[in-house]
């Protein structure tokens, strides 16, 4: 079927672009407006078209959308505020010495994020379709051909783990049996948590989102609870004869309060800073289930700046109930036991046993949920362009309009990596997950500047401040070369170490190079084909890419 426009000098995602079929094939995207060129049954077998704009057309899920803004708010929440924030401000505090400090370092996390999630907002905005960094990079870096795509693909498939979250619930469940927690049993426990998910997730669309919005709005609640309580108990709660709570805010002057002890030493700073920036990490989670998300441009633009801006005062108020409630030298002295803390000298040690881990688990279960059911979206977007084997079977929707193969594909690794023996190997593996993560944080903004170059033309929604987009790279570049500033404390063996989970993130990432080459220029040379990608539409109507080897034709 022929159109009149030239896509390539005409964005897509422009407006203004003018259209050459009637305006009942229109589809809206929020404020962005696309037209359905071809049916279904015309576009099935023919040759992909490979066109900037094409390439990412915005595109409903065969799912339908079921995320309102409530919904995506949940999914960015319960994947940022996961089990560190009963852990994480203690290790701070004991880190850099004072009040004072902390506090600063969790607004500037705050700030330091935004510049992360203007990035994505400004991708996800202009492009809003499902797949994430998958769909920025393929877009942004085209050549060489697939690279980008089969980088995100082994990244996803090979790293994307969510077993720490699941070690995490199992342990403090048994912790509140007061029962003695033998590894087979968290083991155990951990594989149950994640089976479950994704059953739910698989069989359940609906009910799966229904119970992850309940689970995010109960955590959001807990942290509320913590700080009113804290404020009640200090404020307004008068111990009687037997009641031994005292608050520990009898300080000479604020000055003394908040900055005595201060550590100002950058070495130990940097450490504590990019404890902070993993406690945000997730306010791009919408990204990457675009396609069922309602009104997707308007949606991500509040949802995650406003996830953004609660989890900072969430993280500052929970902060604040911590400083009020528990001396400073009982929290350096605890470090991550400061929540145990905090419910110890609020209810008691008995009731507190039981509260914590109860708090613990939910946000835990909490994050394995949306954390499962986004990645599964990331799966199947990669699955729905050829590179994963049995790709069909994964870019289905069938038997229960869900992703139920991409899911059990996220299931495999995450399974794996929990029944790893613990210690050191389970640490290092989490380690090894994040560094890849880094390096197409990098590219991603890199990206964005490139564009603004080289495609000015683009409709973009929602525009990054260029600053914020280099602070993003100069934080990315910091972070990437961090593990490989040497220590004088640490031995050559030590500091081998200390980096070695840099080395095999990169390594893994190598891996998919390698894959590439010979998939892709080496095979076809030799073989004398080229790679060209058909549109399949399959049965429940999602629509895949299959590639087909076409041999080369030899002129005489």
């Amino acid at each position: 079927m022929e159109c009149t426009y030239e896509p390539t000098l005409e964005p897509l995602l422009n407006e203004s672009r003018p259209l050459s079929i009637s305006s009942s094939n229109r589809i809206k995207y929020g404020s962005i407006e696309s037209t359905d060129i071809e049916t279904p049954s015309e576009r099935n077998g023919s040759i992909l078209d490979r066109s900037v704009e094409s390439d990412v057309l915005p595109e409903t899920a065969v799912l339908g959308r079921n995320l309102g803004w409530s919904s995506a708010y949940i999914l960015i929440m319960s994947r940022v505020i996961g089990s560190g924030i009963f852990a994480t401000p203690g290790a701070i505090v004991r880190s850099v010495g004072s009040i004072g400090i902390a506090l600063a370092l969790w607004i500037v996390g705050a700030l330091f994020s935004w510049f992360g999630l203007a990035v994505a907002l400004e991708y996800g905005c202009m492009l809003p379709r499902s797949g994430g960094d998958k769909v920025y990079l393929e877009f942004t870096y085209r050549h060489p051909r697939f690279l980008a795509s089969v980088l995100v693909a082994v990244q996803s498939v090979m790293l994307g783990f969510t077993a720490s979250n699941c070690i995490v619930f199992a342990e403090y469940v048994i912790f509140a049996q007061d029962k003695e927690a033998s590894q087979i049993d968290i083991k155990f426990l951990a594989v149950g948590l994640l089976t479950t998910i994704i059953v739910i997730h698989s069989c359940f669309l609906k009910t799966g989102i229904f119970i992850q919005n309940v689970l995010g709005w109960i955590k959001i609640a807990l942290v509320c609870f913590m700080v009113l309580t804290s404020l009640f108990a200090v404020f307004l709660f008068k111990p009687g004869r037997d009641q031994k709570f005292t608050a520990p805010l009898k300080v000479k002057s604020p000055s003394d309060f908040f900055w005595a002890g201060s550590n100002w030493n950058w070495g130990v700073i940097a450490p504590a800073l990019f404890k902070v920036f993993y406690s945000y990490a997730g306010l791009n989670n919408v990204n990457n289930v675009l396609n069922e998300v309602k009104n997707p441009v308007k949606t991500l633009r509040s949802a995650a700046s406003t996830a953004l801006l609660t989890a900072c005062i969430l993280y500052l108020l929970v902060n604040i109930a911590y400083f009020i409630v528990v001396p400073l030298d009982e929290i350096k002295d605890s470090g991550e036991l400061i929540a145990a803390l905090f419910f110890e000298r609020i209810f008691g040690s008995r009731v507190g046993r039981v509260l914590l881990p109860l708090a613990v688990a939910i946000s835990a279960a909490g994050n394995v949920m949306v954390v499962t059911f986004s990645h599964a979206r990331v799966i199947q977007e990669i699955a729905r362009q050829g590179f994963l084997p049995f790709s069909r079977t994964i870019s289905s929707t069938k038997p229960f309009n869900a992703p139920m193969a991409a899911l059990i594909t996220h299931f495999i690794p995450s399974l794996l990596v929990i029944c790893l023996p613990s210690g050191h190997i389970y640490s290092f593996i989490l380690d090894v997950e994040g560094y890849p993560g880094q390096i197409f944080a990098l590219a991603s903004s890199f990206g964005i500047i490139w564009l603004r170059l080289q495609r000015p033309d683009l409709k973009r929604p929602y525009r990054a401040f260029l600053p914020a987009v280099w602070i993003r790279i100069a934080l990315s570049i910091a972070l990437l070369i961090a593990p490989f500033v040497p220590r004088p404390s640490l031995s050559w063996k030590q500091h081998f170490q200390q980096v070695s989970y840099a080395f095999v993130g990169t390594g893994i990432l190598s891996f998919g190079v390698v894959y590439w080459y010979i998939w892709t220029v080496l095979l076809p040379k030799w073989k004398n084909y080229t790679l060209e990608e058909h549109v399949e539409i399959l049965s429940d109507g999602t629509t895949v890419t299959k590639l087909i080897e076409v041999p080369v034709v030899q002129n005489s």
